[in-house]
């Protein structure tokens, strides 16, 4: 009988892979056979994360082969694998809003922090259990990902309080510095193809009635991503999204703008309370997708 298969949403980022490998961990660690996979590849960042923490990538799925699965940071089926309705889900680990229907009964812990590395470190608490040196890296490097070392407005006292005993746990002895490398290493992006920056963190949603594809991406200097524009445009173009947003996030000062092509550009601005000039948007002090990109253009559509 194949393991169950644990793993978190599509265009994987660090607290996604972290989770997984978490949540196969502390349910193996109570007796059931499981499997942590992704769907897709390991972003820059958390190439540097496995990387630091001696761990390979997880296997890349696209559909689970296991008759139970179990989902990490999401509940959407938009973003989870392909042949979700024909399998059962037997638990969930999040911390976005739901948006789940389910045939049976299943075990669900979601909570409103800053990580599902959070939610998973106070699980192996409660369940009494030892988190595994390299497994508590993880953990520490999703939260950190997840809440830009803290400074998000998503971050939680609970993970103020997680995030120094997890990297006590795993011998980081310096978090700051750790966590401004491993961030670094995922805002390289000359490499990164176009097709990557918009589709490597994004994520699709229905807002009145308008199909909203909304990407991020982090870096170091927004205006050198912005010099792109052209060849980002033409990407969004090809992608045939009816609305998309791209957040592009400068992780050191905690600010973003966002390239929008769609035909409701006066709903955007009015979203975020400013001026769209040229297909662009100043999101001053907004970092995060979840709690300061989503909710205002939800209200306005």
């Amino acid at each position: 009988m194949a393991k169950m298969q644990v793993f978190g949403h599509k265009n994987p980022d660090t607290d996604t892979v972290a989770s997984a490998l978490a949540a196969a961990d502390l349910l193996a660690q109570q007796g059931l056979a499981t499997e942590a996979v992704a769907q897709g590849k390991p972003n820059q960042e958390t190439a540097y994360a496995l990387d630091y923490f001696d761990l390979q990538p997880l296997p890349v799925i696209d559909r689970a082969s296991s008759d139970e699965v179990v989902l990490v940071d999401h509940n959407e089926a938009a973003q989870s694998v392909d042949n979700l309705a024909d399998v059962t889900v037997y638990g969930i680990y999040d911390h976005h809003k739901f948006s789940f229907q389910n045939a049976t009964p299943l075990y669900i812990t979601a909570k409103p922090w800053g990580s599902v590395a959070t939610i998973l470190y106070y699980e192996y608490q409660q369940q009494q259990l030892t988190i595994p040196a390299k497994i508590a890296g993880m953990l520490a490097s999703g939260l950190i990902s997840d809440t830009l070392l803290l400074k998000s407005p998503t971050t939680t006292d609970y993970d103020r309080q997680a995030l120094p005993a997890l990297a006590k746990m795993a011998g980081i002895d310096d978090i700051e510095a750790y966590g401004l490398a491993m961030l670094k290493a995922g805002t390289d992006l000359s490499n990164r193809s176009i097709e990557d920056l918009l589709e490597g963190d994004a994520k699709s949603f229905t807002m009145g009635g308008h199909e909203f594809r909304i990407g991020q991406v982090n870096t170091v200097d927004i205006d050198d991503v912005l010099t792109r524009k052209d060849e980002l445009e033409a990407g969004m173009k090809a992608a045939g999204y009816e609305d998309f947003l791209l957040i592009i996030t400068d992780i050191l000062h905690s600010n973003s703008k966002g390239l929008y092509l769609g035909d409701a550009p006066e709903t955007v601005a009015a979203a975020f309370g400013q001026q769209l000039t040229d297909g662009i948007i100043n999101l001053p002090g907004v970092v995060s997708r979840k709690k300061q990109v989503v909710p205002p253009l939800e209200k306005a559509f």
